[in-house]
């Protein structure tokens, strides 16, 4: 995308800048800032081609906070809705988790329903827009037989049409409930019942306590309802009903995961790693369909062996890196998909997709100069320890920080404000400096460098 081409609609712009400057992954935009990540982006769109085909897939999203896990996973959520997938995203936190007490698990299956998105609906609340958008459909069919709205036998005729849709899912484990429940909204919305339909949508959503509370509201009697224990039984037959519904498949992103290593309790967090693992093996083992789960984590949820992946031997050995590893090369087809840091060019192209999106919003022009992006950068990296604690998260805080000090101030100083506090003087405008870098030339010492960047550099 040519940055001075590139025109976002107001709405849009507005919101994405905003959630930049607070540190926060916006929900929509994304795409209009997406800079690098090609091999992990065509990864992960490699495993929507396999959902698309009826597989499963399951990747593991790991780097340090503000690394970009958060923005890959809304990126690559954007992507799969506009090709037509259903996406569900939720963030594990302290009340939401795989399982636990307190219906932690069920909490993260009803953020799921609550987040579920489509193309149609890219913001979350789906639900009942893709089931209405299958009754539309239903109707079209029925009209071609010569049965409309008022006939006599078009409610029957539209029961019949979803059951033979559902036959398939009465084989899986709470498939016969499932079927039933679908049924009898596409039922209620054909005799325009809005009690029924309501009740149908909240069984759905995972929102009745019990069996008798579903009974009563359903009015007709359940085998099962959905909880703790089943929720991800429930979310593969959602997989398979996509499909069936017009969608490619379903695609669940779940984030923060560094929650469950934060459990304190030992046969708490072994309980939801029990979860995990049942999660990886169905999906790579086929006995789900149409279903793609992303987590997102942090290296020490993964590798830690005393409360991360690690510690749970089963997960161990099917997460941890092979032997050749060693030898500095990143295989994109495993589970695990490790973010490495942005190089430089990458980061400073950033900067100026920022700058132009920053100018288009406020209608101006010139805030800062490409030298000037240049030695903003060259100062945040001459940072001390700037490899392993400056993130994109903080770069991109930062530079909006500072843009918006030059427009609201024309008499402001670009030294001082740029000015490193843990560094001299004298390093301010310094070239980016040089890093080891696997290929690169080496210099007298035996290590690789990797060459200053210009604003010439950059491939938008």
């Amino acid at each position: 995308m040519d940055g001075t081409e590139m025109r976002v609609p107001k709405r849009i712009l507005n919101t994405l800048l905003s959630s930049l400057a607070a540190g926060v992954v916006p929900r929509s935009g994304a795409p209009y800032i997406a800079i690098g990540r090609k091999e992990e982006i065509g990864s992960l769109l490699g495993n929507l081609d396999e959902v698309e085909e009826g597989g499963a897939a399951v990747r593991f999203l790991i780097g340090r906070y503000g690394s970009g896990k958060s923005f890959l996973i809304q990126l690559i959520r954007g992507y799969a809705t506009d090709r037509g997938f259903l996406c569900a995203d939720a963030d594990l936190s302290p009340e939401r988790r795989l399982s636990g007490g307190s219906d932690a698990g069920l909490a993260t299956y009803r953020e799921l329903m609550k987040n579920l998105s489509s193309k149609a609906s890219p913001d979350g609340g789906a639900l009942p827009i893709i089931l209405s958008r299958y009754y539309t459909t239903l109707q079209t069919e029925l009209l071609k037989d010569d049965l409309s709205p008022e006939d006599p036998g078009f409610v029957s005729g539209v029961v019949s049409s979803v059951s033979r849709m559902l036959d398939e899912l009465e084989g899986y484990v709470g498939g016969f409930d499932f079927a039933r429940v679908i049924a009898e909204y596409f039922r209620a919305t054909a005799e325009d019942d809005g009690e029924k339909r309501s009740a149908c949508l909240r069984w759905l959503r995972g929102e009745f306590s019990g069996k008798t509370e579903a009974r009563a509201a359903l009015g007709f009697r359940v085998g099962s309802v959905i909880d703790d224990e089943n929720w991800y039984d429930y979310l593969k037959l959602w997989a398979i009903l996509s499909r069936k519904i017009g969608y490619r498949g379903l695609i669940v992103f779940i984030d923060e995961c560094v929650n469950l290593y934060k459990i304190p309790n030992r046969i708490s967090r072994e309980a939801n790693y029990e979860k995990l693992l049942a999660i990886f093996n169905d999906t790579l083992q086929g006995r789900a369909r149409s279903l793609c789960v992303i987590f997102g984590g942090t290296p020490q949820f993964l590798e830690d062996t005393r409360r991360g992946l690690f510690s749970y031997e089963a997960l161990r050995s099917r997460l941890q890196d092979g032997r050749f590893s060693d030898a500095g090369y990143q295989n994109l087809s495993a589970p695990v998909i490790r973010l490495r840091r942005l190089s430089d060019n990458e980061l400073l192209a950033l900067i100026r997709r920022l700058t132009i999106l920053f100018e288009q919003k406020d209608g101006i022009s010139d805030v800062i100069t490409p030298e000037q992006m240049e030695r903003f950068l060259s100062a945040t990296l001459a940072r001390a320890g700037a490899d392993e604690m400056v993130t994109p998260r903080e770069i991109i805080r930062d530079y909006l920080t500072l843009l918006a000090i030059l427009r609201d101030h024309p008499d402001a100083d670009f030294d001082k404000l740029i000015q490193p506090t843990d560094a001299p003087s004298s390093d301010v405008g310094a070239t980016v400096r040089e890093e080891p870098l696997i290929g690169a030339p080496a210099d007298e010492n035996g290590q690789g460098k990797r060459p200053s960047v210009s604003v010439f550099d950059i491939d938008l």
